[in-house]
């Protein structure tokens, strides 16, 4: 049962990634990566705006309230940590413009992208 319920979650957050990359797509954002891992942890989608690379941890649940409030503390310093890593991959290092973004979608597939919400 736990096992059903792990591959049902994972599936779901696939399913939700591609919702939100579809979206930063329609604003006209490049997809750099998708699951980006390094020692830090895990970006879920990274893109390009413009100059800027945005970093996107994407949320799911049945409201996008729910799914905004599942954001932790310690989730917040692992995309902090994680990007300093990606950033030190670019030719201007840390001094690639940058954004963090929270992109929730809720249990109907809906998005919303808030850009900047995760930014210190």
């Amino acid at each position: 049962m736990n096992r059903d319920r792990g591959a049902t979650s994972y599936h779901a957050g696939l399913a939700a990634e591609d919702c939100v990359a579809r979206a930063y797509a329609q604003q006209g954002a490049t997809e750099v990566a998708r699951r980006w891992r390094c020692g830090s942890g895990e970006i879920d989608l990274i893109v390009t705006q413009g100059d800027q690379i945005v970093f996107v941890e994407v949320k799911a649940s049945k409201t996008h309230a729910r799914a905004a409030a599942a954001l932790s503390p310690h989730q917040m310093r692992r995309i902090y940590n994680a990007a300093a890593e990606f950033l030190g991959t670019q030719p201007r290092g840390q001094l690639t413009p940058a954004r963090f973004d929270l992109a929730v979608v809720d249990g109907t597939g809906d998005v919303q992208l808030m850009h900047g919400a995760l930014n210190g």
